[in-house]
């Protein structure tokens, strides 16, 4: 996947073939207003308001309360992404307005708060010293950590829960820094033995818990406020650990400790699995998504992304078997790396 200014037309596609198109010019003021169109019109519940049916732009603007002119405006711009469309002066949802712009409201509303910490990137390059996210938030923004982070995980968890081995005859599953506990209780659902702890810091399950609590497997997936950097976490004690999206926020030595902990903890013939995204080999071969999120990552946290080869290095290290690394159809730029207790 690629962003940027793509072409519309033949003629659009030959000036940019030939280098006549200031690319810095639309790639910056353009992708700005897109990103803050689609976070406004979920501030405001636009979406909301045509998920019954088309409205004309008073209607929704009525039913947002929001100005009637600057609402249409919006609109025109939604339907210009083609999240809406335009019939007769009214206004309802296309297939993707519905099935995106309804389903990832908590995940568009915490751009709010990346679009705070991207502003920042101009003291990371100058010091090199990075966020501590999870230090500043309120407790108000670890709440809309927790929802936005869950609609994005709903979208991979289908693929991730049928992709990880679980051992025939597995009981316990320790989920770190797992927060809302939906790959656990997607993996609990499909193993019907299994039974899963999510160890993650005391802010997150505080406003995680409500989250897991809706999937209703409270007998089978409990959370454990704590931290898996300090915490015990057991000799010969698990099945399966899992590590998702968490080995970005630390450095090379402290993943490599907590792999010799976490093998430590895991029964013969359990299952280790670092969910991530990968980095690959060079800036080119990542591509322009990939290369974004390392950026993302190193300025949010102590770290970046990880390529497999170095996630499998901490795993061997451990003494651990690592499997062929795992790429995500449905998570373009994830994947999961696996290994095997001896």
């Amino acid at each position: 996947m690629k962003l940027g200014a793509i072409p519309e037309t033949l003629v659009e596609r030959l000036a940019i073939g030939l280098g006549l198109v200031p690319r810095p010019l639309a790639e910056t003021l353009p992708t700005l207003l897109l990103t803050r169109s689609l976070m406004v019109s979920a501030r405001f519940g636009l979406p909301q308001a045509l998920a019954d049916g088309a409205l004309g732009a008073e209607e929704v603007a009525s039913r947002c309360r929001t100005h009637p002119r600057a609402t249409r405006i919006l609109l025109d711009t939604l339907a210009s992404l083609e999240y809406v469309k335009l019939s007769e002066g009214r206004y309802e949802l296309t297939g993707d307005g519905r099935k995106w712009l309804l389903s990832l409201h908590d995940s568009l509303l915490y751009r709010y708060l990346e679009w705070d910490w991207i502003a920042r990137l101009d003291d990371f390059v100058r010091t090199g010293e990075t966020l501590d996210i999870h230090g500043e938030m309120t407790s108000a923004q670890w709440a809309l950590y927790q929802r936005g982070m869950a609609d994005v995980a709903r979208l991979g968890i289908p693929e991730q829960a049928q992709r990880i081995p679980v051992p025939a005859g597995a009981c316990d599953l320790l989920d770190i820094g797992g927060s809302h506990g939906l790959l656990s209780a997607a993996l609990c659902r499909k193993h019907p033995g299994l039974r899963a702890v999510v160890l993650d810091l005391p802010k997150a399950v505080e406003h995680a818990a409500p989250i897991l609590a809706r999937e209703g497997m409270g007998d089978r997936v409990a959370h454990r406020p704590g931290n898996a950097l300090t915490d015990d976490l057991g000799t010969e004690a698990w099945d399966v650990v899992l590590l998702s999206n968490l080995a970005h926020h630390f450095d090379d030595a402290t993943n490599r400790e907590l792999a010799r902990r976490i093998a430590r903890a895991l029964r013969p013939g359990g299952v280790f699995a670092i969910v991530e995204i990968f980095r690959r080999e060079s800036p080119t071969e990542s591509g322009q998504v990939g290369a974004l999120f390392d950026l993302y990552f190193a300025l949010t946290s102590e770290s970046g992304t990880w390529s497999f080869e170095e996630m499998a290095a901490w795993q061997r290290d451990a003494g651990l078997r690592p499997r062929k690394p795992v790429r995500l159809r449905r998570s373009p730029g994830f994947g999961i790396q696996i290994a095997v207790a001896r």
